[in-house]
């Protein structure tokens, strides 16, 4: 066909062209909105990637606080116990000063009236000296037998009725510190 034809064919209207020609345009229109939505998708795509990272870099950072907190709180601990058993020895250590002196003076005196009076005020000393520090004797006989508080050894005939299911007799004494059973008391119960 000549051109004429072609124009004439076309009455008036734009020339199409060939097939590829027509279907290039929407091929170019359809790239471009993909293009457009693959890159809207990429970049929520970076968007969801950094506030993973970031999420993960606070959870680490969390961790890792923690994980400080927990050492920097067990060592406290630790010198804090240290701490408090070194105040004990040292207001003990008063009582170790007389024990030695009352030694000696037991390797050259003949007198027993002497040793009593200085063994008990070594004793005495030694008695306050853990009551300052929150220690409490337990008062254990004639009153009920109570499990929570006493350890029972053996039961024996009770002296009389009224002692009967009661503390007769303490082997070793139970103490609380500072209001804390420490350690429970050896006892007889009467029955």
């Amino acid at each position: 066909m000549t051109e004429n034809e072609k124009d004439m064919q076309t009455n008036g209207q734009a020339n199409p062209g060939n097939e590829n020609e027509q279907s290039m345009p929407a091929e170019n229109i359809s790239d471009s909105v993909n293009t457009e939505s693959e890159a809207s998708e990429t970049s929520e795509l970076e968007k969801k990637d950094r506030e993973i990272s970031e999420i993960r870099d606070k959870y680490l950072r969390l961790q890792a606080e923690f994980d400080n907190y927990r050492k920097r709180t067990a060592k406290e601990r630790i010198e804090l116990m240290q701490t408090a058993n070194k105040e004990v020895i040292i207001s003990l250590l008063d009582v170790l000063d007389d024990t030695e002196r009352a030694i000696k003076q037991l390797e050259s005196t003949t007198d027993i009236d002497a040793v009593k009076d200085g063994v008990m005020l070594v004793f005495n000393k030694l008695r306050s000296t853990l009551q300052a520090k929150g220690l409490k004797p337990m008062e254990s006989i004639h009153t009920s037998f109570d499990p929570d508080l006493h350890d029972a050894i053996t039961e024996i005939p009770a002296p009389s009725p009224e002692l009967v299911g009661k503390v007769v007799d303490v082997l070793q004494p139970g103490y609380y510190l500072n209001d804390k059973l420490i350690r429970h008391a050896k006892v007889i119960v009467g029955k």
